[in-house]
């Protein structure tokens, strides 16, 4: 008696045509939003695997257009954010893509992401810094839905698409600078030790020092969520210790601002007494004259783009977690170390 032929699964077919699950199964399901040579590729390989393999539905029409991609960032648009949602906006552009863009601190408490896969149509999204748990992105992979993060708060999950920033090459580039203008009594005002970029930069700043044989001195180190005014007090607490630092490594520009702001209260001079650095490269980096760290911003949104168009056309992506490479700016907020 002969047994009776397994069931080829939907995993089976991505095998077979190196395609990801998520494609196979919008195919199979019917979506519209798939490129042709795609549905071909599967129903080739439904072919040759036989009787027991699911078969395609049908698609309905296509519209004479490609579907929508959703933006969301739940922030205000300053020139960091706006940076990179301008080159997602202008790249979708040229790739024929209408974009719907949710932006604004007002969008943080929308819950957006379950129904993003039974939007009419939309065929994607890319979320910046998203603030939802790594859970509902997991919900949204499941549901085959297409998206890429940019800056992810927090970790991401393997097999979901992220585009960063080299935070721990960069931060370790901007101690090593201090280092080797002779600072040895650093301050850190680190972002929150949960967000991915806190972690890295702090963990950057450390391992700059280690090579050196020192340790990160924890009275010299403060975190909170990174503003000017956050910069301003925590600087002004580290300034007024018995020991002070002689250089404070501000967790982005406009910390390091803040930083700025409270040694000038005090009457101290910079680079001449204490040198700051930041992080980002934004417009007031440049127009105060501050050491930091150029971020890729309009690149990570041009990647994001390239990264989702490849998924919405079906395509198995080589690489899932990027980071781009930093670049360490020198302006006149460091110097030597006079103490």
């Amino acid at each position: 008696m002969s047994r009776p032929a397994r069931r080829v699964t939907v995993r089976d077919i991505a095998a077979e045509t190196g395609l990801s699950i998520a494609t196979v199964s919008r195919v199979l399901n019917g979506h519209p939003h798939v490129a042709e040579h795609t549905r071909d590729l599967i129903r080739q390989a439904v072919d040759r695997l036989g009787p027991h393999a699911p078969l395609p539905r049908t698609a309905p029409p296509r519209d004479p257009s490609p579907p929508a991609v959703f933006v969301r960032c739940p922030y205000v648009l300053t020139d960091y954010f706006g940076l990179i949602v301008s080159s997602i906006a202008e790249t979708l552009h040229l790739h024929g893509r209408h974009i719907i863009l949710d932006a604004g601190r007002i969008a943080q408490n929308e819950t957006v992401l379950p129904t993003l896969a039974d939007r009419p149509g939309l065929g994607g999204a890319i979320l910046i810094l998203p603030p939802e748990p790594g859970r509902s992105l997991e919900n949204l992979r499941d549901r085959g839905f297409p998206f890429v993060v940019v800056d992810p708060r927090t970790t991401p999950p393997r097999d979901i698409p992220a585009v960063s920033a080299a935070h721990f090459a960069g931060a370790r580039a901007l101690t090593e600078h201090l280092l080797e203008l002779g600072h040895r009594r650093i301050g850190v005002l680190a972002g929150p030790q949960n967000w991915l970029a806190g972690k890295a930069r702090l963990a950057g700043h450390t391992s700059a020092l280690a090579d050196i044989g020192l340790l990160a001195d924890p009275a010299l180190v403060r975190a909170a969520e990174p503003t000017t005014e956050f910069g301003h007090t925590a600087a002004a607490e580290l300034l007024a210790l018995p020991d002070p630092p002689t250089a404070i490594v501000g967790f982005n520009d406009k910390v390091a601002v803040g930083v700025l702001a409270a040694a000038t209260d005090r009457g101290v001079r910079v680079p001449a007494d204490l040198s700051v650095t930041g992080f980002d490269d934004l417009d007031l980096a440049d127009a105060t004259g501050l050491t930091t760290v150029r971020q890729p911003l309009e690149e990570m949104g041009r990647m994001a783009v390239g990264l989702l168009v490849r998924l919405l056309e079906g395509h198995r992506l080589d690489a899932l977690h990027i980071e781009l490479a930093t670049d360490l700016v020198i302006r006149q907020s460091t110097g030597v170390c006079r103490s």
